[in-house]
């Protein structure tokens, strides 16, 4: 679509910091909603490997979101239920009495049609027979690096990677020929025809998962004081996927995607480790206010020695972001935990004898008393476990909860407030396990390329880094030279320079053909023009962005609110010293995780 009259690039009168970064502020709420995965009916021949001779495009998103999907999703995808099946027919019959009887009920319609068909059978015994070549010792590691190819497959009957096979994930690509051994299983047994036929099934699971799940965000959300997020390029994923065993989560960051694969149990009905899951969504809320602020955490790298002899993973003794994070969530998750004792029960509205409400408060302190020994036991054995942030941070957490104050508000206080010395010192005293604590979480080690590395750059502030890697798209004919300019226009507006930042977003409106990366310059224009001021062309903008007609609700919301009211920046507030330069999405330090940053287009 054509854009509103194009205004001059001459570089306007020069912006305050805080107004350029409150440009990429987006307040809407999005709630958890439940999304499903598509089939394609193509019959041509697929191939595993996508041509090295195509042009080049951007990786679309794993797990395949439909276009207007909300930032907290509850899914389920049918590529993960074919490799699922797969390994259910070659012997995966872990926690099988305790799955969802769905489970049993497929695993016995795929036995008849196998027993029925002999090109079943044998391309069942082909395909198991690669299962048996590939299994690793490790179940959990087995199990995950088929996890790892679902997520980034097309939907059947094509199954084949979404991105080339240097980008999968490199546990998933050990396991990536078993593709055409599967769809070719997957032809003989009619696997489709049982997907769809137990559909409503999976929809009933998700239903019912869908409640305890929103109510986990809410109270998590409530308990930091934070908003629920708004879409800002990145995404909370819960895959639902009930032939898989339900004692175990598998979880993983993929770029901007924080996924969680979970099996639903039997009893209790569609039972799910929501703790697992928390785990995620505290790394998905708090990672971000994190690396607003890593190019501070050069002076914690000396708490990196006391770890060297820790029970962690090797990406936790030499990074102190990953530690710093892991720790953090491991103090929220130790403050909120079942103590297993039983609360006291508060004295309806009702009761008024004075006995027996100093009765109710002297309980209560017993209370207090027991639950705070259990959760200093908890701090002991993660600082045990190599975690040796978590007492420093149970310090500050409930400090926070005294104060009423939220984690955002506290973030900063809690990095630069840090008496490096003093912790490191306590952490040398400790005498560590032998052997450290069980995580969900298992992080891509694929290395990032082109637009998507851009936008992670981004995010973690290294603009001339996304600089580099957006020229060079520009460089390349075959480059999507409209999302690159859509890099150099938020660069731009991050370094000050609205000017250019004009001339990058006008040639998006020019070149691009994503609804939502058109939708958004048009906002951020508007935005610009309503500080500059020029109302009529800013009312313009934000009416353009209605006309692209972006699916999700913070687009509408945020050119609605433009229409009616002038875009106006806030004042910085809370502002420590030096935030600014590490946190380059919000230089006042009140947005570190609303920057939008939409996802390359499809």
């Amino acid at each position: 679509m054509s854009s509103p009259a194009k205004s001059s690039r001459r570089s306007p009168a020069l912006f305050s910091l805080c107004l350029v970064a409150a440009l990429f502020l987006n307040v809407s709420v999005t709630p958890v909603n439940a999304q499903q995965s598509s089939s394609s009916s193509s019959s041509s021949e697929p191939s595993d490997t996508p041509s090295k001779n195509a042009p080049s495009k951007p990786a679309p998103r794993i797990a395949q979101p439909e276009a207007g999907g909300s930032a907290i999703t509850l899914e389920t995808s049918e590529p993960l239920f074919y490799l699922a099946v797969a390994l259910n027919v070659c012997g995966y019959d872990a926690d099988l009495a305790a799955s969802s009887p769905v489970r049993a009920k497929i695993r016995d319609e795929i036995n008849t049609q196998v027993a029925a068909s002999p090109a079943a059978r044998t391309s069942r015994d082909a395909l198991c027979s690669y299962v048996r070549e590939h299994t690793l010792a490790d179940g959990s590691l087995n199990l995950a690096q088929y996890v790892s190819l679902a997520l980034y497959l097309s939907p059947p009957p094509e199954l084949t990677p979404t991105v080339d096979q240097t980008e999968l994930p490199p546990d998933s690509t050990q396991v990536v020929n078993i593709l055409p051994l599967l769809r070719t299983f997957a032809e003989d047994i009619h696997l489709n025809a049982i997907w769809v036929e137990h559909r409503a099934e999976y929809d009933q699971l998700t239903a019912r998962v869908h409640g305890p799940l929103t109510k986990m965000i809410l109270n998590t959300n409530i308990y930091l004081r934070l908003p629920v997020s708004s879409y800002d390029g990145r995404r909370f994923l819960v895959l639902l996927e009930p032939m898989l065993a339900p004692s175990t989560s598998n979880a993983r960051i993929y770029s901007n995607d924080y996924i969680v694969v979970a099996s639903p149990a039997a009893d209790p009905p569609a039972a799910v480790h929501m703790d697992d899951i928390r785990h995620i969504y505290l790394h998905y809320e708090i990672e971000p206010m994190v690396y607003a602020r890593a190019q501070a955490m050069e002076r914690l790298q000396p708490l990196l020695k006391a770890v060297q002899d820790a029970p962690l993973d090797y990406t936790y003794k030499t990074e102190i972001v990953p530690l710093l994070t892991e720790c953090l969530i491991k103090a929220i998750e130790t403050h909120t935990m079942d103590v297993g004792i039983p609360k006291p029960q508060k004295p309806g509205p009702a009761v008024k004898a004075r006995a027996d409400l100093e009765r109710y408060d002297a309980d209560m302190s017993a209370y207090e008393h027991q639950a705070e020994a259990v959760r200093r036991k908890a701090v002991d054995l993660a600082m045990r476990q190599g975690w040796v942030l978590v007492d420093y941070f149970y310090a500050q957490i409930g400090t926070m909860e005294k104060d009423s104050i939220s984690l955002k508000d506290n973030m900063g206080q809690m990095v630069y407030g840090m008496d490096v010395d003093r912790e490191r010192h306590k952490d040398q005293q400790i005498a560590f396990l032998p052997e450290g604590s069980h995580d969900v979480l298992r992080r891509a080690t694929t290395q990032l390329t082109g637009l998507q590395l851009a936008e992670m750059k981004i995010f973690k502030g290294d603009l001339a880094g996304a600089s580099e890697i957006a020229n060079k798209i520009l460089a390349d004919p075959a480059g999507d030279h409209a999302q690159a300019h859509y890099v150099l226009a938020r660069v731009n507006l991050m370094q000050r320079q609205p000017g250019a930042a004009i001339g990058d977003f006008q040639e998006v409106l020019d070149t691009s053909k994503n609804p939502r990366t058109l939708a958004w310059s048009h906002i951020y224009l508007g935005r610009l023009y309503d500080i500059m001021p020029d109302r009529e062309k800013a009312v313009a903008e934000y009416q353009a962005a209605l006309v692209v007609r972006d699916a999700q609700p913070d687009t509408r919301a945020a050119a609605e609110q433009g229409i009616k009211h002038p875009f106006v920046a806030p004042k910085a507030e809370h502002q420590t010293p030096d935030e600014s330069d590490d946190a380059p999405l919000d230089p006042s330090g009140k947005a570190e995780k609303d920057a939008y940053r939409p996802p390359p287009p499809h």
